[in-house]
């Protein structure tokens, strides 16, 4: 079931028998059913009534209020029973390194193989003679690795191998030469922020259905109000969700130049018309399909990061010896 996004300026979203209606002066702008409805995210100055609210809470539907530029403001979601059992076991496990360390080689090893599979494609495409070695080199370095600084250093070189080549794939006029953020200078820049928040937020409500704390992770550290695991497990679906997401709506000319404002702090965002463009793209992109190696039959990748998420419920349970990233193909 998809996500809702509700993006229009002073609109509110109501309920009517069972269905969930986006209103503006009076105007009926969106009818869906609730059951269709997996997850509502607000953004910007959207509303929603009471019984919106309530429907929601029955539906077990995350209601998220976001910023423009995606930060999360906060959200709504239903009491639930937590797995204590899983969050006590999640808790110690933050107390071992080498837990830690061994789930973290998977997900670099993994992220720094899907960005090879991009950058292939690409290279593919533009008819580059070949693509950098760093990322094999990487991906065993990764899994080799020994202690978290070092692992964090592989990282760092392969994500700087990859946006080399990521950025050859724009026009110069689109000002891509490297990777910014908070706030992002550039339009591509803009769609990768966005798209990441976005992303961090699935992958939130993932682990919550599954009973695991998001903001306590293993590879990243953890701070006030940041999903630390949420943004471990998102690591994996960066390149072949966001960044290849970003590629197609810009060289397929779904969006232009003019789709783009300055906006707080001297970043670029997306205009209304932009972000209507940018989140149909998304959800679309969520509830396409892939066949993951390890389950051998197409999931979308709504479903996927739910799968993801109680492999690494099991991996802290000690129900199965190593966790098992995503690997595009």
């Amino acid at each position: 079931m998809p996500t809702l996004y509700v993006l229009e300026p002073d609109s509110r979203l109501e309920k009517e028998y069972g269905r969930l209606l986006v209103t503006k002066d009076d105007e009926v702008l969106l009818r869906v059913p609730i059951q269709n409805v997996s997850a509502v995210v607000l953004v910007g100055n959207a509303g929603a009534t009471t019984q919106v609210l309530h429907a929601l809470l029955e539906q077990n539907a995350p209601l998220f209020l976001v910023r423009r530029n995606g930060d999360l403001l906060g959200q709504l979601a239903p009491p639930t029973c937590y797995n204590l059992p899983l969050r006590q076991a999640q808790y110690r496990r933050n107390d071992d390194p080498g837990f830690a360390l061994a789930l973290a080689k998977k997900i670099v090893a993994a992220k720094v193989h899907n960005q090879a599979v991009l950058a292939r494609r690409l290279a593919r495409r533009k008819g580059w003679a070949q693509t950098s070695e760093v990322f094999k080199t990487s991906e065993v370095s990764a899994l080799n690795c020994t202690q978290m600084d070092s692992l964090l250093g592989i990282e760092g070189a392969a994500a700087n191998a990859f946006f080399e080549i990521f950025r050859q794939a724009f026009d110069p006029a689109w000002n891509f030469t490297k990777r910014t953020r908070r706030p992002p200078k550039d339009p591509v820049n803009s769609l990768l922020s966005l798209g990441y928040t976005f992303l961090t937020h699935a992958m939130t409500a993932a682990l919550q259905v599954v009973g695991l704390d998001p903001y306590l992770g293993y590879f990243h550290q953890e701070e006030y109000g940041r999903p630390a695991l949420a943004l471990d497990l998102i690591e994996e679906f960066r390149a072949p969700l966001v960044d290849s997401l970003a590629m197609t709506l810009i060289n397929k000319r779904l969006l232009q130049q003019d789709d783009f404002e300055p906006g707080p702090g001297g970043g670029i965002y997306l205009t209304r018309r932009g972000m209507r463009v940018f989140v149909r793209e998304f959800s679309d992109r969520l509830e396409s399909t892939v066949t993951p190696r390890s389950i051998g039959r197409p999931l979308s990748y709504r479903k996927l990061f739910e799968v993801q998420a109680r492999c690494a419920a099991n991996l802290i349970l000690g129900k199965i010896p190593s966790y098992q990233p995503f690997r595009a193909r």
